[in-house]
């Protein structure tokens, strides 16, 4: 046998390490998730909310290398991530429909496909007009992603781990955030600004083509949910037909009390609002109806205006946080990349963390903890942030900035599982579709108004030296300009919790509400089932 070397040892250690390190890490995944074929579908709806964060935070890694090479400035990059949100708001609630009456796997493969198209052409764009135009295709993602996800996941996973289970499919946004930062960044600042669009065009393709082969449609109303330890679908099929105990975890079994909010809600008494009580299928509704009553949910309008404001915020951090560390804190990209990196893990440790907790505060009893604790984590956020973005070190400032992301981003499992408690299932998809038209709106806002702000407040800052070692991409008076809006704007946040304080008083009645609904439906469900099993 030839001798390898020291070297050649080490390496060779160093590979069988990390093939050890992922088989672990590998397992502990699947194990927290409760079996293969729930990774599976965890992982593949994460990635998809994973495209479009990194799009978005693409935006923002190589906007400093889009206003030298396009001669533009915040606004105009503002703009970028704004017109994909837009059109998506546009498409959003036609495509509710569609989640609620199609296939919705195939749906949201081929949206990935014409994303990942757009981006490949995006790459190629020969002026900022070309690339505006093309981002309007950029759309369809946000358009397909939030409706789809939402159904999907309410009918693969129990309402008992709904939290949890969002926690981890939303934890792909700050993995996709991550991406962009990093990856697209590093390739802008190695190559060009167009090979990180380009690049992000080939993961969409693989993810669209797994997505299609290997995830089935599963039956709405909750018959195709996820088994505890299903280690394919194949067996977790011939499971519902057989009725066979494949050793599954008999805490999380379909014969238990799955459904935390409606049973809390049973248990302390609370009358649901006889008004809103639905007495035929809501599958049969029209989309005017079906928003007219999704909107006379006060619950569910109170979580929409929280939300919006939440990802104002976030839209307008993501297109402007590089440009403001390295304008601010007179650092270089790659700092300021490390800087933005160091958010993102906090936004993730938020996220996992945010939806197990509130899930474990249900079945301890408490029933509005899907919405009080949303409401503390904004609050709390917003006065992070304060000394975070007033600092004038970068050391003990950025720990004041991944506390507020972690704690913004630990607001949305839960406020998206307290969603579908408020909602009957037949209306998931244009639910959600209502609330991303609005959401998509106010993220897409978010980069023009703070451009737009910043750009005005710069106008009139008196200009400085930088004085760092380090010359910012942008001038002193912008980075004065971003300080400032940012400032400005964590109002949004703070609004954020002060609406979700209100939806405390309303929550209780109207998953009281949503449970009779659907209850009226079950024996419905139920002989359509039963007709089929002995068909």
């Amino acid at each position: 046998m030839e001798d390898r070397g020291i070297g050649g040892r080490i390496w060779l250690a160093l590979r069988r390490g990390w093939r050890w390190g992922a088989r672990r890490m590998r397992g502990q995944m699947v194990q927290m998730a409760g079996g293969p074929a729930r990774a599976r579908v965890i992982f593949l709806f994460g990635a998809v909310l994973a495209l479009s964060s990194a799009d978005t935070a693409t935006v923002g890694a190589v906007a400093p290398q889009l206003e030298k090479a396009l001669h533009i400035g915040p606004f105009q990059i503002g703009l970028l991530s704004a017109v994909a949100l837009l059109v998506g708001a546009l498409l959003v609630l036609p495509i509710g429909l569609l989640v609620d009456r199609t296939k919705r796997v195939p749906l949201l493969a081929v949206s990935i496909v014409t994303w990942s198209v757009a981006s490949f052409v995006g790459g190629l764009a020969g002026s900022y007009s070309t690339l505006l135009l093309d981002r309007l295709a950029l759309g369809a993602v946000a358009a397909t992603a939030g409706p789809a996800i939402a159904s999907l996941t309410g009918d693969y996973f129990p309402a008992r781990e709904r939290g949890r289970v969002y926690g981890y499919i939303l934890a792909g946004e700050f993995v996709g955030m991550a991406f962009g930062f990093v990856v697209s960044g590093a390739l802008a600042s190695l190559i060009s600004w167009r090979a990180a669009f380009i690049f992000l065009a080939f993961p969409g393709l693989l993810l669209a083509r797994t997505l299609w082969r290997t995830v089935p449609e599963p039956q709405r109303g909750g018959q195709s949910r996820l088994r505890i330890g299903a280690p394919d679908f194949a067996d977790q099929a011939r499971a519902a037909e057989t009725g066979a105990d494949l050793g599954f975890d008999q805490a999380f079994a379909e014969t238990e009390e799955q459904d935390l909010a409606h049973h809390a809600a049973r248990r302390r008494g609370v009358q649901p609002n006889p008004r809103l009580v639905l007495r035929s299928d809501p599958a049969e509704m029209g989309l005017v109806h079906a928003v007219r009553y999704i909107l006379s949910i006060r619950t569910n309008v109170l979580l929409i205006v929280s939300s919006a404001l939440g990802y104002f915020f976030l839209g307008g951090l993501q297109t402007f946080v590089l440009s403001f560390v390295m304008g601010h804190y007179h650092v270089s990209e790659a700092d300021a990349i490390l800087v933005a990196a160091v958010l993102v893990v906090g936004g993730l440790i938020g996220t996992l963390a945010g939806g197990g907790l509130s899930d474990m505060m249900l079945r301890r009893g408490y029933l509005e903890a899907r919405v009080w604790m949303p409401a503390v984590c904004y609050l709390g956020a917003a006065g992070l942030l304060v000394p975070g973005i007033l600092g004038s070190s970068l050391t003990p400032a950025v720990w004041f900035d991944a506390g507020g992301a972690a704690l913004l981003a630990a607001a949305n499992p839960p406020l998206d599982a307290a969603r579908l408690d408020i909602m009957p299932a037949s209306l998931w998809g244009r639910a959600e579709g209502t609330r991303t038209f609005l959401r998509s709106f106010a993220q897409a806002l978010a980069p023009l108004l703070f451009g737009a702000l910043t750009s005005l407040i710069a106008g009139i800052a008196p200009q400085q030296a930088p004085v760092g070692t380090h010359p910012g991409p942008i001038s002193p008076s912008e980075a004065e300009g971003l300080m400032v809006t940012f400032l400005i704007m964590l109002s949004a946040l703070a609004a954020a919790g002060f609406v979700l304080l209100r939806a405390r008083m309303t929550y209780p009645t109207d998953v009281a509400t949503a449970a009779a609904s659907q209850q009226r439906r079950r024996p419905i469900a139920d002989t359509v089932v039963h007709r089929s099993t002995r068909l």
